[in-house]
């Protein structure tokens, strides 16, 4: 009887333990995806972005309309040329279909490229708010709430509004 006793006041005492660990953990959420892209910075890098990304469109457009140029007259001076001529002409068509789809893998890569330059600093401007407003507030854990990041629920607090207001917007 008595080791019952002391069973169950071990039970107890974890319990009314783990209850208290519990309930002085504070947990907010924020939706960084919100965050980031009413972020000024995030609105310049991305127009940024969109210049360049027209800049190479153009340009491969450029070599696009040049490539069927070529193959229409190619096709209409095919009869008059000889096979050999023919020949050359479809192996040219083919280093310049070539090229343009490497130029179009470059200018992705430049691409991608570019975007983690931009948008590097701009998170982690982002990922340090977030970490003063949670250690002002006294928040342990701030969890992401953007679409898609797995959050269910969020009914706590939501510091969206803190951590703009802590990056002056």
């Amino acid at each position: 009887m008595k080791q019952m006793k002391k069973v169950v006041v071990a039970v107890v005492l974890f319990i009314a333990a783990t209850s208290f660990v519990q309930a002085q953990s504070k947990i907010a959420h924020i939706n960084v995806t919100d965050l980031l892209s009413a972020m000024p910075e995030m609105i310049t890098a991305q127009g940024e972005l969109k210049k360049l990304e027209e800049t190479y469109r153009a340009d491969i457009q450029s070599s696009l309309d040049e490539l069927k140029n070529k193959l229409t007259q190619y096709n209409n001076e095919a009869s008059t040329m000889s096979q050999e001529e023919n020949q050359k002409r479809a192996l040219e068509l083919q280093g310049f279909e070539r090229n343009i789809g490497e130029a179009q893998q470059a200018a992705q890569q430049e691409l991608s490229q570019k975007q983690a330059e931009l948008f590097e600093p701009i998170s982690k401007k982002a990922k340090e708010a977030i970490e003063r407003v949670a250690a002002a507030q006294g928040y342990d854990y701030v969890v992401d709430a953007s679409p898609g990041s797995g959050v269910i629920v969020a009914r706590g607090k939501d510091i969206l509004p803190d951590v703009k207001t802590e990056l002056g917007f």
